[in-house]
Order: structure tokens, then sequence, then C-alpha cells
């Protein structure tokens, strides 16, 4: 694709509505939530149900438009579509996305106003912790609707699935580690991580452990000092971060991460990180990186720790070691993508889509047969 085709791409997929590119993208539902007296205005997505009800998390940003909310739903809530089916859970792919500043807006009656929203689904979706969003607040929404998971353990929950999360992530760098080094060890490797919130804390942890040599970047400035006095980690300005020559791009924050501009900098080797949606354009960026020789682990495959873990809470029995294990095969499952990858000459995020797809219809078709 030339730069003309390109630029004229971009400018059909920015000019498309909202429900054409629900259509286009395969979602069942999109939910519009606004209550005037607590100021709540959200979306919920609900991509497909087919496997099961629809699980994701409920992400609060201050969005500059509400458009830009209602494409990350809509991006979002497939990608928990092709996580589950992945990761061979019975559950399809939701999400939901609440507009504004948390620190102003968030209270108990938004949070149970916002419950109620979810409660009129009758179960058709679940929601989760995301960002900008902790357990404390599950428990608010847990006021108004069953359907809400990562509750405390003392209430019967799982409580914080970002420890669970970060594990899945390092699992699945071990296993890119593994493809492009020949060796899944990432002592002395040099990883940039972006982004040390729940999920990146923890996985700077697991790397300190394998004594890698870190270097992280944040918006917040006191956890990113905090995170890196800890593990002695180094402290990168976050617009110096795509120029560092290191070994493995970490991206733990918000997606779009991989784009034009970023891959003109970047000089590593691997890609697997937490955030999600992290290319920009899946077909576009996802096939550079293979011209590049990038080995890229696709987000939706080694973030799935967190859905696994509330996948074992949802039944009723939560056992963290049997989550444990269950994440663990993340690292199996990103190396089948990469074999599947290479096996039919097409970019990793490409087979990892297909796996999930084929997966969906097989057993779509067995809930159909009599």
């Amino acid at each position: 694709m030339n730069v003309k085709e390109k630029k004229n791409s971009e400018a059909a997929e920015k000019s498309i509505s909202i429900f054409e590119r629900a259509a286009q993208m395969g979602h069942e539902q999109i939910i519009f939530c606004h209550d005037e007296p607590t100021g709540l205005k959200a979306i919920i997505g609900i991509h497909n149900t087919v496997l099961g009800p629809a699980l994701g998390g409920t992400r609060f940003w201050n969005y500059a438009t509400e458009e830009e909310a209602a494409i990350d739903v809509l991006r979002l809530s497939r990608g928990m579509t092709y996580k589950s089916a992945v990761s061979g859970l019975n559950l399809g792919g939701g999400k939901a996305v609440i507009i504004g500043d948390p620190l102003q807006l968030k209270n108990e009656a938004f949070l149970r106003r916002f419950g109620k929203f979810v409660n009129s689904l009758a179960g058709k979706y679940i929601t989760a912790e995301d960002m900008n969003m902790k357990t404390r607040d599950m428990e608010y929404i847990a006021m108004e609707t069953k359907h809400v998971t990562g509750l405390p353990m003392e209430l019967g929950g799982s409580g914080d699935p970002s420890p669970i999360t970060a594990f899945g992530v390092f699992m699945g760098m071990k296993a890119a580690a593994k493809k492009a080094f020949g060796s899944d060890s990432l002592t002395g490797k040099k990883i940039a991580v972006e982004g040390v919130g729940q999920v990146g804390m923890y996985l700077v942890e697991h790397l300190a452990k394998e004594n890698a040599s870190i270097y992280v970047s944040d918006i917040n400035n006191d956890r990113l000092k905090q995170v890196a006095n800890k593990h002695g980690a180094t402290v990168i300005e976050a617009n110096k971060l795509y120029d560092l020559d290191v070994d493995i791009y970490a991206p733990c924050a918000m997606g779009a991460t991989i784009n034009d501009a970023s891959l003109k900098r970047l000089k590593v080797a691997v890609i697997a990180g937490a955030a999600n949606n992290q290319l920009e354009n899946e077909n576009i960026h996802g096939q550079i990186l293979v011209d590049k020789g990038i080995t890229y682990a696709p987000d939706f495959v080694i973030n799935a720790g967190g859905v696994i873990n509330i996948s074992s809470e949802l039944s009723g029995s939560y056992n963290k070691e049997v989550a444990l294990n269950w994440t663990e095969k993340i690292y199996d499952t990103t190396q089948a993508i990469f074999a599947k990858a290479e096996a039919e000459n097409i970019h990793t995020q490409k087979a990892a889509m297909h796996l999930a797809e084929e997966r969906i219809e097989q057993v779509g078709r067995v809930k159909l047969s009599l």
C-alpha cells in the first residue's frame, strides 16, 4: 500500500459512523448510558456472545471526544472476544467505558448508577476492573447488580486481577524471547516498559527477579519513581522511550502506540506488553512488524491472565493456583501463534485472530446442532 492509498484508507475509516464501524467489526450491541443527576456518561459494547456472556472491564477515562470513547469501546470489546476465545474460555467479549475525569466524578452514587445500567442487560454483559477502576469500585457496582467480577476475596471474589495479568504478559514475553533470541531467559535483556500502573508495576517485578535491565516511563511521576527505586529500573522521559536501543518494548498503558511514528524510531527485536489494541492499524502495522523482523506477541493473547482469573471466579469456586496454572499456558499459546503465523506466512496478529475465530465458529456450530 503506497502513501496515497494509505491516506485514502485512513480518511475513509475516520468518515464512517459509529454504527457502520460496529457493523464492520461484528458487534451485537452498543448501549449508551446517561444519567444527569450523577453526571454519568458511559458506553457498553457487546461484541460477541457465541461462547458465553460478554465479559470485559470498565475503563474510566477523560476522552477528548465522545466519538473517541465510542471507537475505544468497540476496539476493546472486540479484543475481549478474541482474548477469551484464544484462551479457551467459555466467555464472549464486551467492554465499558465511562467518559470523564475519575477524580472529579467517581463516587458511590455514580458507580451504583452505572451498576444499574449493567444490571439492565440481565447478564449479557459482565463487568470488571480496568483503567482507573479499583476493587472498591466493583463493590459499589455490585450493590446494584450481580453481574460484576473482581470483587475482594473476602466477598467471594478473586480480588485485583493485575498480578495474574502481569504474570501472563511475562510468560508471553518469555515465549517471544524464545522465538527471537533462541532462549526464553530475560536475564540481561534490555526491556523498556511503557506504563507502570497496576499491571506494568507487577510486570517490572517479574523482570527484576529475572535480572533484566529495565527502563520505565509513565505519566504518573510519583508512581514512576516508586517503581524505579524499588526495582532498580532506569527512568526514561516518555517522549524518549521509543529511541532507546533495547531488546524488548513492553507497552503497558494506552493502545495504538505501535504506529507509523513509533515504528520509525523503535530499535527492538520483540514487542510484548499488557496494553490493549497496541497496533494502531492491525493489518498495516502487523505486516510492518514482520517486514522489520520484530517478533510481536499479540496483546489479547498475552494479557489474558486477568480474564482467566475472573473466569475462575465465575465458576463459583475461585482457586488462585488453578488460575495461575491456566495463565502459565499463555507461553504455549503464544508459541503456537508464532508457528501458525510462520506456516501461513501471515503476521502474528492475524494468526491469533484466525485461531480465535476458528474456535468461535466451531463452537457456534456445536451450539446450533440438535
